[in-house]
């Protein structure tokens, strides 16, 4: 098991840790506002109201033991530090996703999101299609659980399309009768086995953290390179697949990706979902960074929030109107 971290300040900002236990500034008023918020204010006021932080775990390893199969060791991070978190973003509602650290055991995210409550939160959980009980899944929805998560990435498991296509086909089954999504979390280069898979799910599905591209290691503001993001193998599908209507596509875990001190990669990328999707590309922070150490977030939403600019409302969408519209958040 795995209990180092990495650090990655350098690509996000300061050195510093993000701290979760400032007491946050009263909020800016943007209601009433029909544009973007300033350039020159502090993230927290730039934020739309109401957004969603649409990628985020909650972990408490004392209280809810990991899984022997854990491929890291976690520390604490309660429910009360993600509202800390979160508040110095000025986000207001929360997605609990299931790490793959708790396999297929969701009391730790359960708990969280039962605390805070449908009106602010929403869960994707981790089953095994084949031996999970309807009613469990019917009191799970009442919670504000909505989708189910299939993830390879974490644990470093590879499937051939055959294999890919019946895992989805299974846990599609059991989220089409509740218009659940699935989430997927997959390296770019296995996306276009998604392309003939997706359309026939009868399903939303929705990708994590920029489809995890291989990026180049090279550093593109030493070298001063443009990036075409096309030259990734998977880009072509990726874009394919949210252009359909029935995929989403989440700009989260930088850090994870990017070897680019300026993300200039990552924003190629970002660019061109909003450009061909702008009604399916949705913000997380993949708070509290697991596996990564003295993160700061507040650089990469602040240019989340840069690469709206040019279009009125298209923040709101990205922060808010398409986390809620993907997860039914908007009914509540």
């Amino acid at each position: 098991m795995l209990t180092s971290t990495q650090p990655h300040s350098h690509i996000l900002g300061s050195t510093r840790r993000i701290s979760l236990t400032g007491v946050p500034s009263p909020r800016f008023d943007r209601r009433a506002s029909h544009g973007a918020a300033p350039v020159n204010l502090p993230v927290k006021q730039r934020v739309p109201p109401q957004s969603w932080d649409s990628h985020m775990h909650v972990v408490e390893p004392q209280r809810f033991p990991i899984s022997k199969s854990a491929v890291y060791e976690p520390s604490v991070h309660t429910l009360e530090d993600a509202l800390t978190f979160e508040s110095t973003l000025g986000v207001e509602n929360l997605v609990f996703v299931q790490p793959s650290i708790y396999g297929t055991d969701n009391s730790c995210l359960l708990a969280a999101l039962a605390k805070l409550g449908p009106a602010r939160g929403r869960g994707v959980v981790v089953v095994d299609p084949d031996t999970i009980e309807q009613e469990t899944l019917d009191e799970w929805h009442a919670l504000g659980v909505r989708g189910l998560r299939v993830n390879l990435q974490s644990v470093g498991k590879v499937m051939e399309q055959s294999e890919l296509e019946a895992t989805l086909f299974r846990h599609a089954k059991i989220a089409r009768p509740r218009n659940w999504i699935i989430e997927v979390y997959v390296p770019l280069k296995m996306i276009p086995m998604l392309e003939s898979i997706v359309p026939r799910l009868g399903v939303t599905v929705c990708i994590d953290h920029f489809g995890s591209p291989e990026l180049p290691a090279i550093s593109l503001c030493k070298e001063n390179l443009p990036f075409d993001p096309y030259t990734l193998p998977g880009f072509h599908s990726l874009i394919s697949l949210i252009r359909t209507g029935s995929t989403y596509i989440k700009v989260s875990a930088p850090y994870r990706l990017t070897k680019d001190n300026g993300m200039r990669d990552l924003k190629a990328m970002a660019r061109e979902f909003l450009s061909a999707a702008p009604d399916r590309v949705i913000y997380a922070t993949d708070w509290p960074h697991t596996r990564f150490t003295g993160v700061d977030i507040s650089p990469f939403t602040e240019w989340c929030l840069d690469l709206c600019t040019h279009e009125p409302g298209l923040a709101d969408k990205l922060f808010r109107r398409n986390t809620e519209r993907m997860l039914g958040a908007d009914s509540v």
